[in-house]
């Protein structure tokens, strides 16, 4: 399970145009290394530009589809992207921390979230892992070395990118 802004592409405030899609430094590296023993991608997202007006769902699709483009290149599949469109104060169960995007890719895609790692850039990443089970890890990518700085969440393991993330994730099923 997968955060996306700050952990995949590049943390822009409000990402509203596909073009703007930049990859962190290491993310085609880090998913490589996950894959190629077996691992899947979904992708967890807090999308609150939707509720903010700043955004469509259909533009999200359109970022989403740029972004698996991007990643085709290198034979790199997300098997599904889940959002939540809600702001910060709409109290609603499917905006990290909460696990309802969690349950729900597990629902659609047939996966044990606690059987699971969660990668992340934000506390509620953490938090979101932290509710269905899974491993957690942060990424000092986006907004990382900022929430590792706060002490906000107590994270599995620390990593500073998604390659380096995907390396202790590997160290740690194998021991």
């Amino acid at each position: 399970m997968l955060d996306r802004d700050g952990t995949l592409n590049v943390d822009v405030h409000y990402l509203s145009d596909p073009d703007d899609l930049c990859l962190e430094q290491h993310a085609v590296a880090g998913l490589k290394a996950l894959a190629g023993v077996g691992f899947r991608f979904v992708v967890l997202t807090n999308q609150s530009g939707i509720a903010r007006g700043l955004l469509t769902p259909a533009l999200l699709s359109d970022i989403h589809a740029r972004l698996d483009a991007i990643l085709a290149l290198e034979n790199i599949v997300i098997d599904g992207y889940f959002f939540c469109p809600h702001g910060p104060s709409d109290e609603c169960m499917c905006r990290k921390p909460m696990p309802g995007l969690a349950l729900e890719a597990s629902r659609t895609l047939g996966f044990d979230p606690s059987a699971s790692w969660m990668i992340g850039d934000k506390a509620a990443d953490i938090g979101l892992g932290q509710a269905v089970g899974a491993g957690t890890v942060l990424v000092r990518t986006g907004k990382g070395i900022v929430t590792e700085a706060e002490q906000s969440c107590r994270p599995d393991l620390v990593a500073d990118h998604l390659l380096d993330a995907a390396r202790l994730i590997l160290a740690r099923e194998s021991s």
